[in-house]
């Protein structure tokens, strides 16, 4: 299940870009073998409003594209175990600057959907352990989200 909330005005998010992120979830999900239902919050946003939660919460004063609050800590990526006692794994909140993603897709020469696409599995990445602060870890990530991005037929 994916729980939406809207904070800007400059773009649509009802429709496509909410199947978009839809099946970015399913087959990020799929792609880990993860079955359990899943949750994930988005909050769709602009340049201040990432800004403020970017300020906030990490105490770095700029826009960024997307930020990802996992509810668990993994040392493997990819591997979550469901809380007892939840009919959900809740994965976590997925903030998403939609002014960045049209500036981004405009800048790598590709569909708006497809950067959303992109962020939106970034992400859902973060939120199952990967990061890409190491080069080595860094690949491993990328060649996760180009495997994804395929699968959902969100090519460059």
């Amino acid at each position: 299940m994916v729980i939406y909330t809207n904070e800007q005005t400059m773009f649509e998010t009802d429709g496509n870009i909410q199947k978009i992120m839809q099946q970015c979830v399913e087959e990020t999900m799929k792609n880990h073998g993860i079955t359990d239902d899943v949750e994930v919050s988005v909050l769709f946003t602009d340049d201040a409003g990432i800004r403020k939660i970017n300020s906030e919460t990490r105490n770095i004063d700029k826009e960024t594209d997307v930020l990802s609050f996992p509810q668990y800590e993994t040392d493997v990526p990819g591997v979550i175990q469901k809380d007892n006692g939840y009919p959900l794994l809740v994965l976590g909140d997925v903030v998403l600057n939609l002014q960045r993603a049209e500036a981004q897709a405009q800048e790598y020469g590709h569909a708006f959907e497809r950067e959303v696409g992109y962020l939106c599995v970034h992400s859902l990445l973060h939120l199952l352990g990967y990061d890409h602060m190491q080069e080595k870890d860094k690949q491993i990530m990328r060649k996760k989200e180009e495997e994804i991005l395929q699968a959902i037929d969100l090519r460059r």
